[in-house]
């Protein structure tokens, strides 16, 4: 019985009338639009308030002991009416509500709320083949991305995340880290809404320290080790070049005290070699940009690679490079035509304090958008690349994933925009903040690279794997799984709790099997994978399966929670917290684990195993979904 069929139990409850009826309805990929519909239509005659106001305010429940659906009395807006007046009405209302409804039972009332339990034998004879039909795409919902829902022809509406974006040369740190795991889920999240989304990395490859680089790479350079592992020889490079420098800068200051003339030494210091080689890049020297090229392509490469490991693709590497001289002093020039910015001893700043009145001005501070020397600065070249990406790709909305450091710049940023004429963009953008991640230093004491991040927890993982030799045995490739399993535990542990929380990287807890981690989700996962290779049923005999013997609780409550997927996916699309899927996702292993006393597979009778194996193979889709959708890969064994 599919979720079309269990609407045709109820008289008037077809897809076609409710989809007229509630925008956004669309039972055919979340079963719980079906009872909001059911539930607004019956409920708007008891209550005489219109079913498009009810069906909005039918929410999901965080736990199944509050029910499966909650309406809250004081959301349909009774005039005249007081909340201990409102609880009395739930309490009517409850009682009129029909006994023998065929999908929900009776409601429960506690003060002015009224919780629906929805009946267990037609929602899972309905949910379990729905779920196996859609696979995949079961919790999905590409209606959500259309510029206009009722007509697709009229296309996707588009989006840009930008995140991760490390500096080329410099390490690859924990807040990179972090963008890097949020940015890729946020973008996974839309994907799935049926967005058109392009995910850009907009890199740190451009300015002085990259003169300091190729003069590094002059000196000290080695093919080899650049070809071999460019991030790393570039970064060794970059680290005994910039210690070279501070020392003869050191040097100049004391020979300057001790009253030596010291402009020759100025004149030929690695700072202004570095200034020199950079001006070449500026004035596009064509060996100058080939070596930065170069640099930069390899790195690129070398990035991509992490990245797969990931399950993160990037659709454009840009970068502070792609922003030419010409369009920031064109920008500049604009901005004080239009009276944003002015002089101030030399510098060009915008004086919030005196474009906005009040509050707001004063929170945004003075920022500088071009030193005396004329250079323009990090928001100036951001304004011209904001404005060059609408002009490119005419998104409908971006997303800027970068930690909450940056909460002033970026209002900076998109105020800027305003004031400039374009309102309509600026309100497209968004910015994701994250707090810090902390205790993440290394054994040796030096800095991290990404790379070397997963290299440790994977060898953690493989170090707590061998203390099991009877399963170490049976995986196939310990050294992959391993990989696998360090690096779920490093994303759940960053997706635990809300973003704007810091927290403290901790190896020991994020690779144990105990507890709420990565490595317990891979577990669960691969513990029901576990299930259907022994009892060794085809697709087909779990496809003829007689779901009507799933009568015990704990089938209906894993039903119900699977019912929930596809309302916790849309929930997260207002929220982008990935700690909202996370919390479901165990919430759903809790449950499988209670269950397998009590729903044994193999060993029961034949037409009973089917049944059990439908259920579990349900949550195994389930469980891999939401898997993926947060950027892990499941493992099978």
């Amino acid at each position: 019985m599919s979720i079309e069929k269990l609407a045709k139990q109820v008289e008037g409850l077809t897809f076609e009338a409710i989809a007229d009826k509630y925008p956004n309805c669309h039972p055919e990929i979340n079963p719980f639009d079906l009872y909001r519909a059911h539930l607004a239509n019956v409920l708007s005659g008891i209550t005489g308030v219109d079913s498009s106001i009810i069906y909005p305010n039918l929410a999901w429940t965080l736990s199944l002991d509050k029910g499966d659906l909650t309406l809250a009395a004081p959301a349909l807006r009774i005039k005249g009416k007081k909340p201990d007046q409102l609880a009395e009405l739930a309490k009517e209302w409850a009682e009129m509500f029909p006994d023998n409804d065929p999908l929900v039972a009776k409601p429960i009332v506690v003060n002015y709320f009224l919780s629906f339990y929805i009946r267990g034998a037609p929602l899972i004879q309905s949910l379990i083949p729905a779920i196996r039909e859609s696979g995949a795409e079961y919790g999905r919902n590409k209606y959500l991305g259309l510029k206009d829902p009722k007509d697709p022809s009229k296309g996707q509406k588009r989006i840009i995340v930008e995140f991760s974006s490390p500096n080329i040369a410099k390490p690859f740190h924990a807040g990179h880290l972090r963008s890097t795991i949020i940015g890729g889920f946020i973008a996974n999240l839309y994907e799935g809404a049926g967005w058109d989304v392009v995910r850009i990395n907009y890199l740190g490859d451009w300015g002085k320290q990259y003169g300091l680089l190729a003069l590094a790479f002059e000196k000290y350079g080695d093919e080899e080790a650049l070809k071999k592992d460019p991030i790393n020889h570039l970064f060794q490079l970059y680290v005994r070049i910039n210690s070279e420098m501070t020392a003869e800068k050191e040097d100049i200051e004391k020979r300057k005290a001790a009253g030596e003339d010291t402009t020759e030494l100025e004149k030929n210091s690695l700072d202004e070699q570095a200034r020199g080689y950079f001006k070449k890049m500026t004035d596009r020297d064509e060996a100058a940009l080939a070596q930065w090229k170069r640099f930069r392509d390899l790195s690129i490469t070398r990035y991509k690679d992490t990245y797969a490991r990931l399950n993160i693709h990037f659709d454009d590497y840009s970068g502070e490079s792609q922003v030419s001289e010409d369009e920031m002093d064109k920008i500049g020039k604009e901005m004080e035509e239009k009276g944003i910015c002015k002089e101030d001893k030399g510098a060009m700043l915008v004086n919030f304090q005196e474009l906005i009145p009040g509050k707001e001005g004063k929170r945004l501070e003075k920022p500088i958008v071009r030193k005396k020397d004329g250079t323009a600065l990090y928001l100036t070249r951001d304004i011209s690349e904001l404005l060059n990406r609408h002009e490119k790709y005419h998104f409908d909305k971006m997303i800027y994933v970068v930690a909450s450091a940056q909460d002033l710049h970026l209002k900076q940023l998109f105020k800027i925009i305003e004031l400039l004429g374009h309102k309509d963009i600026a309100d497209k953008c968004q910015h994701i903040n994250f707090g810090l991640v902390l205790g993440m230093s290394t054994r040796k004491g030096t800095v991290k690279f990404l790379d070397d991040i997963l290299k440790d927890v994977a060898d953690k993982m493989h170090e707590t794997m061998r203390k099991n030799d009877d399963k170490y045995s049976q995986v196939a490739d310990p050294e992959a799984t391993a990989d696998t399993l360090g690096i779920s535990s490093v994303m759940v542990q960053d997706m635990s709790g809300k973003r704007i929380n810091n927290y403290t990287f901790n190896m020991d807890a994020m690779t144990s099997f105990e507890g709420d981690t990565g490595p317990y989700l891979q577990y669960a996962h691969a513990r029901v994978s576990s299930i259907r290779r022994k009892a060794g049923l085809s697709d087909e005999e779990i496809a003829s399966a007689d779901l009507s013997l799933l009568i015990e609780p704990h089938a209906v409550n894993i039903v119900r929670l699977l019912a929930q997927w596809p309302d916790t996916v849309q929930n997260t699309l207002k929220t982008l917290e990935p700690t909202t899927v996370l919390t479901y996702l165990f919430k759903m292993t809790h449950a499988l684990s209670s269950s397998y006393d009590q729903l044994q597979v193999v060993g029961s009778e034949r037409e009973l195993m089917k049944a059990r194996m439908a259920l579990y193979d349900a949550a195994h889709t389930v469980l891999g979904n939401g898997m993926r959708l947060i950027g892990l890969s499941p493992v099978e064994r």
